[in-house]
Formats: C-alpha cells, structure tokens, sequence
C-alpha cells in the first residue's frame, strides 16, 4: 500500500476549494456565535487529523480497500457527495440558514466516516468520529 491516498486528496481539495472561495469574497463571512472553547478545539483536531489522514496513509493504520467493489464504491459516494457539497454551496451561497449549515457540516462529516471505514483507516476514522459530531453541534449552534 502506498503512503499517499490521491483519491482523498482530491476529495479533500474539492472540499476545500469552496471554502477557499467564500473566505477570499467573504472576509467577515463566518462569525462563531457559540463559544465552547473545548467543542472548537475538539472540532479543529479532529478536522486536521481526519484531511491528513485521508490523505495520508501510515502503515499499520490503514489497509485499504478490502476488494477492487469496495474501492469504486469508495470513489463512487465520495465524489458524489463532494458533488452535491459544492452543489449545496453554489444554491446557498448567500443564504445563512439552518439547512445550508447541517447540510455542508454533515456531508464532509459523512465523507470522512465513510471513507474511514471503507479505507480501512483507523487515524481517519477516529479523528472523523471525533470531528463529525462537534463539526455538526458548531455549526447548528450557530445557525439557530
């Protein structure tokens, strides 16, 4: 198995490319409402971690896809949820609502998990797990 996952890191920088975007035209786009400093760097760990590791594969942590199905279908649901990700960016561009924040917290959450599971990665899915739910609680607490 290779160290380097190209596949998550295409998935990882199709993600980003939006986010990139509204930071550059949205300067004060993002403002965080809810204060738990504990959840935020919970979230930010768990959001480095599980972008390295889709990325990165460390041997003895990660295996890879079991069969040559499991890999097109790890290809298959990970582009096609980057796909409706960027999709739900370009509608909901300048809306700030409850839908537009669980969709774009929950979709790269489920990209994570799933390909943690998929890859066979342990690092991945931990830090997914841990990612997942304070990146969805942030985010709801700041859209209601």
């Amino acid at each position: 198995m290779e160290w380097l996952n190209i596949y998550g890191l295409a998935t990882v920088a199709l993600i980003m490319i939006p986010n990139i975007i509204y930071a550059i035209k949205c300067k004060d786009g993002f403002q965080n409402k809810w204060k738990n400093r504990l959840v935020e760097i919970l979230e930010q760990v768990g959001r480095y971690g599980a972008m390295a590791f889709m990325v990165f594969n460390i041997p003895g942590t990660s295996y890879g896809c079991f069969s040559y199905r499991a890999f097109l279908a790890y290809l298959i649901v990970n582009f096609t949820l980057v796909a409706i990700y960027i999709i739900i960016w370009i509608v909901c561009w300048k809306k700030n609502n409850l839908f537009r924040a669980l969709a774009l917290s929950i979709i790269p959450s489920v990209i994570f998990i799933f390909s943690g599971i998929m890859h066979r990665s342990i690092l991945l899915l931990a830090f997914s797990l841990i990612f997942a739910p304070t990146h969805i609680l942030i985010s709801y607490k700041n859209a209601r």
